[in-house]
């Protein structure tokens, strides 16, 4: 039975934070309470209440309900309600009654059974997965199980479930209690009993600190017993959810707020509004300089930095805002670790207004002495920053914005008032210098990165380095309104990405044949050296790298990887033991703990803690200079991630040997490896050979390779200019001679060289017939020159083209020493959502690329799917998540079949209905797919109706829920489950699509600005009343129609909420003419009063005072079926009296209109839409599209007469308020026996349905 102590369960990262002093405090006090009062355990009763009150007193009183729940003697539900769900059982023995109480020795006792049975009531009966922990206990020993550990050994155990089952309704032996523990509960848990893992504390080992002064000592108790245990609950530091407050006084130093975007709805980080700005924030001190200097106009290819001056300005001014900032955040990491390496020892912070007084002292630190090694530094600043170690040259270069514009010192440094709700506290004026602002603010919080377990007075909030990835993030894309990946989903798509390339590598190297990961595990890697170089070999890129948040989870999962292989080494070949060391990613964070699970310190010159820290470093390093790649459109997104890369290196900086330990280790030139670019642009074709080229031009793609190895590990600027300009000169080469021997361009030479012979002269006339087919090949040549001619002349003129990326040979490390172009081992991200045809020339230049995948009314992540299928090698792993719409939308259907013929999709998760970003309402989903052939059988989940935090355990999830899919073709994609999957396919054999039926679908009117052309019927009236005769009153009258809106409709009716259109509508050609408004002066009068707004609406007719055109308007009248477009559930009725439906509709008229309502009103048809071929609006709605609405299969039908009485009776019963429930069955049930669904598909189909 695998025991684990309080330290070691604990999640590290909530182990490694501080607890604040007077909660501490209260936890104490009630500890002293609870230990007075089990000192007496009268009753089993009364032990209960002991624990519930202590429960409630120290963490649950307010938010959480403590109490019995049913037979469990104790339950801590997820919210202050008794509705709420159980995340807690507690079973509860008397200290007296050992024979029911489980052992270390034998969990195989009633406590043990009892917990299984509650567990499965929760879990089987009451489908609660929301369930955290499970608690056993004598009020003295506690015996603590994690509700996965459950999932992993009874849920997945299939003959218990069943058994469950059967005892639950009653057609076993006997129905009690005792009958279930003793011949099912008994014999399932003596099975795992060997193998199933808990936590075991006894309370009264803690006793004796209270009182002998040990808080320290006190402190895993506290935590174990917190809601951030038990519950799971999110903490501070926690790389899923956002520091709003530390991030939010952060964007007002710089001078930004963050808003939400009109038309996309989406967050996005912009300039403060007017009245808001302040000049000395960083922002607007830099904007004001820029100005006033005229440094603008010396940026180059300023057109890219917005379309006028303005925006330009602003853009300019923020990515040196951004550089500036991103600095000293990585410095005050810095100053933290140096403080930490040396036991608190204050004098190496220098990150401070006296260290710090300005600008130009600022500037100083990052140029004269970061940027230079401590004998290269000038003597002025050598003594006052002897402290400060050189790590890298390239950290502090100066950027090229800068030396083409200003740098910090250039800033004036005013006074900014404190932000509202400011972290700092009792400031005098509560206005401060912008740089002492950003110091004092940046102290106010702890960046030591991993915290410390003690107990402290207002401790700090704690900034690691993936809450500062999630700021990187939101900042970085500002414009664009995106989102921060939460750490759970990209630790998720690391760990199942590499782990398969891991395995697949070790299968290629060695020969073997294993399925999955825990087969490599099973083999003994003898020869730890070679296993290592096989991991090293892995090539991961992100194509749109963003801050880098996926390359630091895949760094921490190969590293975390090769540990759990037993193949991690120190720099000395010697292995990092798993008995000496737990190496676990929590957090988003590698997480380093000893055999008793506390955190591993670093001690410079501790002999073992030095062996331990170098491997660490050295083996990121590795990592990073070998097998991580990215690219990014945005230069700001670039320098974050190399930052990433870079903070995630200095978390295991150590001192050297050599310097005595005073000098720490150099970080590698990392920026070779993360390249700006336009990912989805490229001149040359990947897959051109470039052979030819490299023998005749003299170039070495080995040379080539070694420039870029030594790049990395050059530690002086004049070495790295030097091997700068020989990689920029052999890239050169490349490019101008793949120009010349441009597939393109030579097929365009060819085509030339048959005109011109075509057009020599001949030596015999030629015959009429001859000349004909001359003058047709000649046009013919002509014709495809032309458009081949535009096409190489489209892209080498096209500005958008400049920053096209060159996969073809911008990194080496992907090419074999012939130069062909061997791929990527896996590709990972999120790249982003931009509808292509909202992106004006850029679209225009990506469909000249001519993906596959490419479909103008698409998203620009459709063709990232395919860029990275051209990225990989042959089996290589792609992983992204995005935007679900391609799996059913008609935009898709390109991308669904590239995926289905060119890949082999190995993994899908669909979070349709989960809000996985929290600032975004898109629903996602995760595609991992092989570059192999598609063997139809792909592992697929999905979340609807699942809780959010589903996502932090996906990889349990997806084993519990998942089922196998077949995908092909352009279809729907839809993740069902085999009986789903079988009334799916007796739908759609049964059914024809709606669209083959004899009607037809429309959409209502849309008018441009409603409030002039939908009245009340008061308005009406006046209207009606200001007419100046009879004859103009009945024209009037006349197109004044009773309009229906989609909020009136309800299922089998409406309510009309009294509206009416004025529908001056634009006529039918050759059948109906326009409305002629001066015939009708009281409307005209009417509209006049809103003339501002109609005459400039887009959607307007001939005139102003026409709506917009409408072929389909003698339709209006015809009976038809009515619906909105975005419901929960169908809803659908049917319209007699002529109601012009409002844009929010869509309405159906043609033949047996009665069967379809009836039909598409059922809860099968119901089932069907939601689960095939919906698309969600992203607030728990599904879009009820045409597109959609007429691919629904319905049956053909001789005889509906039954039908139609059917549908009267039911609207019969809507006009006089009666309870239709009992027919609509009756239409349930005909529709099943209509598609021939059998008992359990139809049980099925009417208990996954939404309540009505």
């Amino acid at each position: 039975m695998p025991e684990l102590s309080i330290a070691r369960s604990l999640n590290k990262a909530y182990k490694q934070l501080p607890v604040d002093k007077s909660d501490f405090e209260i936890f104490k006090n009630q500890l002293r309470i609870f230990y007075e009062q089990i000192e007496r355990t009268d009753t089993e009763e009364k032990v209960k209440g002991d624990l519930m009150d202590f429960l409630k007193m120290t963490f649950y009183g307010q938010d959480y309900k403590v109490s019995p729940n049913g037979k469990i003697d104790c339950a801590i539900h997820l919210g202050s309600g008794i509705d709420a769900p159980v995340g807690v059982i507690c079973e509860v023995k008397m200290p007296s009654n050992t024979s029911e109480m489980v052992t270390r020795g034998d969990l195989n006792r009633k406590a043990m059974q009892e917990l299984l049975l509650y567990w499965l009531r929760e879990r089987a009966g009451k489908k609660n997965i929301q369930l955290k922990k499970l608690i056993a206990t004598n009020i003295y020993e506690f015996f603590i199980f994690d509700a996965q550990e459950f999932e992993r050994v009874f849920y997945s155990n299939k003959r218990l479930l069943r058994r469950y089952e059967e005892f639950n309704s009653g057609s076993l032996t006997s129905e009690k209690t005792d009958f279930f523990y003793k011949e099912i509960a008994s014999e399932c848990i003596a099975s795992v009993a060997d193998d199933i893992e808990y936590v075991w504390f006894d309370i009264r080992k803690y006793k004796p600190f209270l009182s002998g002064g040990e808080d320290r000592k006190l402190i895993d108790l506290y935590k174990v017993f917190s809601p951030e245990n038990l519950l799971k609950k999110q903490f501070q530091t926690d790389s899923n959810k956002l520091n709003t407050k530390f991030y939010s006084e952060l964007l007002h130093i710089i001078g930004l707020e963050e808003v939400e975007d009109k038309d996309s709805h989406k967050r996005i980080i912009t300039r403060l509004r007017p009245g808001e700005r302040n000049p000395a924030s960083i922002l607007e001190d830099a904007m004001t300089i820029l100005d006033a200097e005229d440094w603008l106009d010396r940026v180059p290819r300023l057109s890219s930095y917005g379309v006028d001056r303005e925006e330009r300005m602003f853009n300019v001014a923020l990515s040196l805002s951004i550089c500036w900032v991103n600095r000293v955040l990585f410095l005050k990491l810095l100053e933290a670790q140096l403080i930490k390496y040396h036991k608190g020892d204050r004098s190496y912070s220098f990150l401070n207004p006296s260290m710090i007084p300005d600008y130009d002292e600022l500037n100083k630190l990052f140029f004269q002495v970061l940027a230079k090694r401590p004998e290269d530094r000038q003597t002025n600043v050598s003594s006052k920053y002897s402290k400060i170690p050189y790590l890298n040259s390239s950290l502090f270069e100066m950027s090229q914005l800068e030396s083409e514009t200003i740098r910090v010192s250039n800033l004036s440094g005013g006074e900014l008032p404190l932000c509202a709700g400011s972290v700092m506290k009792e400031v005098r004026g509560g206005r401060l210098p912008a740089l002492r602002y950003l110091l004092e603010f940046l102290d106010s919080y702890d960046f030591s990165g991993d915290g410390s377990d003690e107990v402290c007075d207002n401790a700090k909030t704690l900034i690691s380095a993936s809450v500062l990835g999630l700021i990187f993030e939101k900042i970085n894309g500002h414009r664009d309104g995106s989102v921060f990946t939460p750490g759970a989903v990209t630790m998720y798509i690391s760990k199942e990405t590499v782990r398969r390339a891991v395995v697949r590598k070790f299968n290629d190297a060695m020969g073997w044949s294993c399925r999955d990961y825990d087969e490599l595990k099973d083999r003994d890697l003898d020869d730890l050296r070679k296993a290592n170089e096989i991991v090293d070999s892995l090539k991961v890129c992100d194509p749109s790298v963003g801050s880098g948040h996926f390359l630091v989870s895949a760094l921490n999962e190969i590293i975390r990887t090769k540990y759990d292989l037993g193949i991690l080494l120190d720099r000395d070949g010697r292995r990092i033991k798993k008995q000496d060391y737990c190496i676990e990613i929590e957090n988003d964070e590698l997480m380093v703990s000893d055999a008793d699970g506390e955190p591993f310190v670093y001690i410079p010159g501790n002999p073992e803690c030095q062996r331990v820290q170098e491997a660490l470093f050295s083996e990121k390093r590795r990592v990073i200079e070998n097998c991580l790649f990215g690219v990014d459109i945005n230069p700001n997104a670039v320098n974050i991630c190399r930052l990433r890369l870079w903070i995630e290196l200095l978390k295991n900086a150590f001192y050297t040997k050599e310097s005595g330990y005073t000098e720490l280790e150099t970080l590698p030139n990392i920026d070779i490896n993360i390249k700006v670019g336009n990912s989805l642009l490229h001149r040359y074709d990947i897959t051109q050979d470039i052979s030819e080229i490299l023998h005749d031009s003299g170039i070495s793609i080995n040379e080539y390779k070694a420039a870029v190895s030594d790049y990395k590990n050059a530690h002086t600027k004049e070495l790295k200019r030097s091997l700068e300009r020989m990689i920029l000169q052999i890239k050169s080469g490349l490019h101008t001679q793949m120009g010349v021997n441009d597939p393109k361009l030579l097929r365009l030479n060819k085509l030339k060289g048959e005109l011109h012979n075509l057009k020599a002269p001949q030596l015999f006339e030629a015959s009429k017939k001859e000349q004909a087919q001359y003058d047709k090949k000649i046009k013919d040549l002509k014709s495809r020159i032309s458009r081949l001619q535009d096409e190489v002349d489209a892209i080498r003129d096209n500005r958008l083209f400049v920053d096209a990326f060159e996969w073809r040979i911008e990194f080496p490390e992907v090419l074999d020493e012939y130069g062909r172009f061997v791929g990527f081992d896996c590709i990972v991200g999120n790249p982003p959502y931009i509808q292509l045809q909202k992106m004006g020339e850029a679209a225009d230049a990506l469909a000249k690329m001519e993906y596959a995948t490419y479909e103008r009314t698409g998203d620009i992540y459709c063709l990232f799917y395919e860029l990275g299928w051209q990225l990989l090698r042959p089996s290589g792993l792609l992983c992204f998540i995005t935007s679900n719409k391609w799996m059913r939308a008609g935009y898709g259907e390109n991308t669904r079949s590239f995926l289905s013929d060119k890949t082999n999709p190995r993994l899908l998760v669909d979070f349709s209905g989960v809000k996985v970003f929290d600032s975004a309402t898109v629903d996602t989903n995760i595609l991992l797919f092989e570059k192999s052939p598609n063997t139809h059988d792909t592992l697929c989940a999905v979340t609807s109706s699942h809780p959010r935090d589903v996502i932090t355990n996906l990889g349990v999830y997806v084993q519990q829920q998942g089922t196998t899919c077949r995908f092909s073709g352009p279809a729907a994609w839809v993740v069902l489950t085999p009986i789903e999957q079988s009334i799916k396919r007796k739908i759609e054999s049964i059914g024809k699509p709606l669209r083959d039926w004899d009607i037809n679908i429309f959409r209502g009117v849309l008018t441009g600005y409603n409030d002039a052309f939908i009245i009340t019927t008061e308005r009406r009236d006046e209207i009606l009343s200001n007419c100046k005769s009879e004859e103009e009153r009945q024209r009037t009258e006349a197109i004044i129609r009773p309009i229906l809106r989609g909020r009136d409709i309800k299922r089998y009716s409406y309510d009309w909420a009294g509206l009416w259109l004025i529908n001056t509508h634009n006529g039918i050609k050759g059948k109906i003419p326009r409305i002629d408004i001066n015939d009708y002066p009281a409307i005209k009068a009417h509209l006049d009063q809103f003339w501002d707004k109609i005459k400039t609406r887009a959607d307007q007719g001939d005139t102003p005072y026409n709506l917009r055109n409408c072929a389909y308007s003698d339709d209006f009248s015809q009976p038809k079926i009515v619906w909105i477009e975005l419901t929960d559930e169908s809803k659908f009725a049917l319209s007699t009296d002529g109601l012009i439906p409002l844009n929010t509709v869509f309405f159906m008229v043609g033949k047996h209109i009665k069967y379809l309502l009836a039909v598409i009103n059922s809860s099968l048809i119901h089932w069907y839409f939601q689960h095939t071929l919906g698309s969600t609006s992203g607030v728990g709605t599904n879009r009820w599209l045409k597109y959609t609405v007429e691919c629904i299969p319905v049956p053909l039908i001789q005889d509906d007469a039954e039908w139609e009485s059917l549908v009267d009776d039911i609207q019969k019963y809507k006009r006089d308020s009666k309870d239709s429930a009992v027919l609509e069955n009756i239409i349930d049930n005909k529709v099943f026996d209509l598609y021939g669904l059998s008992e359990d598909e139809r049980a099925f189909t009417l208990n996954s349905h939404t309540k009505r």
